[in-house]
């Protein structure tokens, strides 16, 4: 076994011990809806019984008196009927839903054809000694488009090659999960996280019913998870470097210990090396094709605005913004397509329809999740309840005198704060997100602003939380190399991650709303109602 210098930790006592002991006692998110619903049907009786009801903030009556929301009973006889007769419309039209699956069909053939493992091993063999750190930290975040795959390859891997340049294999591990798991928002592109996150916004603005022309656009974050890249990045060398290694020690590894710990390292095969420039020929050729529809003439991606009439260019790209979830899909599916048929993990058309019918199955459980959560969000509506808390909230807000930024800032420190409980994305999002998008758009903040400060705290705490799914497979890695190395040891060694992304995520949402710029292609942080004032 190899010496280190790490004690083990008591993992008893603290507030992680605490947060650990309570999250494991909480049920599953699916049955966490189920009985928020049962919740939610006791305060909505209440709230109807009180007569809660606000302003709305838009519309009006025909003689121009302000428009009263009233909260409406879940036991009514009219939303009893909706519950029943609408249960399948409620769940097959829950936004999310039909946006994860689609891009799936086509992230699950690259997965299962071994593209993303071998691009990934591709990406960081051969990094220069002196930037093996921040080149594991890109490659970590940029695997996220690879789903469990940066979990599964990236981090093992990282361990080896930490290792077999002399250095710390716990501290390769560490610069990995915390680009994997932590840097969990931040990349190059849009991918299935943005697919999932804005569909369940989308649902929240259907829900509250304030702005009918807002559309949902999956690039509608890309500026600003660009820019979290390169904010995390030298976030995570730094803290590798001068913070987590140092305090690891010197690491002596046994005689056979590069013969024990598997075969991530390996050199790619001739096949896979020409699988991948076959793959890099289909991204092109899926490239150009979406080009020639945006700008070929007939344009089918753009509308094309009434002669003589003026229109924002991000309106008259709206069909295309909305086409790049089934972009990724047909990218994602080309690319793993190529790269198998080259590499000879597909055969023929059925190994294409057996992987991504395998896809679809590894999607089961979020079925689950989502009928539990569409009806959640429905009922939510249907209650009125989501629309009067924002704009009481609004309005608290307002009156306490609080900065916008500094506002939003704690937004993200409560997301941060509730990940430490329910370890599930999209299952936070589903609960916050028909609250919080439509209180921020009557405060001026988009959207897309919401999502935005919902994901920068989602990610910062995923590498502490023991409730993350993957946390002990962390574990079991990192034992691969110290035997004796627990869950205390690992949220120790994540903590520095955790706190720094935290500071420096705030710090640019904060700066972002302050110098109002877009979070996106046509997504602009700031917005105002139509209609309004």
């Amino acid at each position: 076994m190899a010496k280190t210098d790490v004690a083990s930790k008591d993992t008893t006592k603290g507030f992680l011990a605490f947060v650990e002991r309570t999250g494991n006692k909480l049920p599953d998110p699916v049955f966490i809806f189920f009985y928020l619903i049962g919740i939610l049907v006791l305060i909505s009786v209440v709230a109807h019984l009180f007569g809660l009801s606000a302003n709305h903030p838009v519309q009006t009556n025909a003689d121009g008196t302000p428009l009263v929301i009233k909260s409406a009973s879940l036991l009514s006889a009219e939303n009893i009927q909706r519950l029943w007769v609408d249960m399948p419309k409620t769940f097959t039209h829950f936004h999310p839903l039909g946006y994860v699956l689609v891009v799936m069909l086509g992230a699950g053939v690259a997965e299962r054809s071994g593209l993303f493992a071998a691009g990934i091993r591709q990406a960081v063999r051969g990094a220069p000694l002196f930037l093996l750190t921040p080149v594991v930290a890109l490659v970590a975040m940029l695997s996220n488009h690879a789903a469990d795959a940066g979990y599964v390859v990236m981090i093992p891997l990282a361990a080896i090659l930490f290792a077999s340049v002399g250095r710390h294999p716990m501290a390769g591990i560490a610069a990995a999960f915390a680009g994997v798991s932590g840097g969990f928002s931040a990349n190059i592109s849009p991918g299935q996280l943005d697919a999932l996150l804005f569909g369940i916004t989308e649902a929240a603005v259907d829900g509250a019913n304030l702005d009918p022309s807002w559309t949902m656009n999956i690039a509608g974050n890309w500026w600003f998870i660009v820019a979290l890249m390169f904010i995390y990045l030298p976030v995570i060398w730094y803290v590798t470097d001068k913070i987590v290694e140092p305090r690891l020690g010197k690491w002596t590894p046994d005689a056979t210990q590069a013969a024990e710990y598997g075969d991530e390292d390996k050199p790619l095969t001739d096949a896979q090396r020409k699988g991948l420039r076959h793959a890099g020929l289909a991204i092109l050729a899926v490239c150009v094709l979406w080009a020639a529809m945006t700008f070929s003439p007939g344009t089918p991606l753009l509308n094309e605005p009434a002669e003589g009439v003026e229109q924002a260019w991000y309106v008259t790209a709206t069909p295309f913004f909305r086409s790049l979830v089934a972009g990724f899909m047909v990218l994602f599916l080309a690319a793993g397509w190529a790269y198998g048929r080259a590499a000879g993990s597909i055969k023929d058309h059925r190994d294409l329809v057996d992987m991504m019918a395998e896809a679809m199955k590894d999607m089961g459980y979020y079925l689950v999740l989502a009928f539990a959560a569409a009806h959640f969000v429905a009922m939510f509506n249907w209650s009125n309840l989501g629309l009067i808390s924002a704009v009481h909230g609004a309005n608290g807000i307002e009156s306490s005198g609080l900065p916008l930024p500094i506002a939003l800032g704690l937004i993200v420190l409560f997301s941060a704060l509730l990940n430490l409980f329910v370890g599930s994305a999209s299952a936070k999002w589903a609960l916050l997100a028909p609250v919080l998008v439509p209180m921020l758009m009557l405060l001026g903040i988009s959207p897309e602003g919401a999502t935005a400060a919902y994901r920068v705290g989602d990610g910062a705490t995923n590498i502490i939380t023991p409730l993350m799914v993957y946390f002990p497979l962390i574990l079991v890695f990192a034992r691969r190399w110290q035997k004796d190395f627990g869950l205390g040891s690992l949220t120790a060694m994540m903590i520095p991650y955790s706190v720094w992304m935290l500071i420096t995520g705030v710090i640019l949402m904060m700066v972002w709303i302050f110098l109002g710029l877009d979070l996106g292609p046509g997504a602009p942080i700031g917005y105002s109602l139509p209609g309004a004032g």
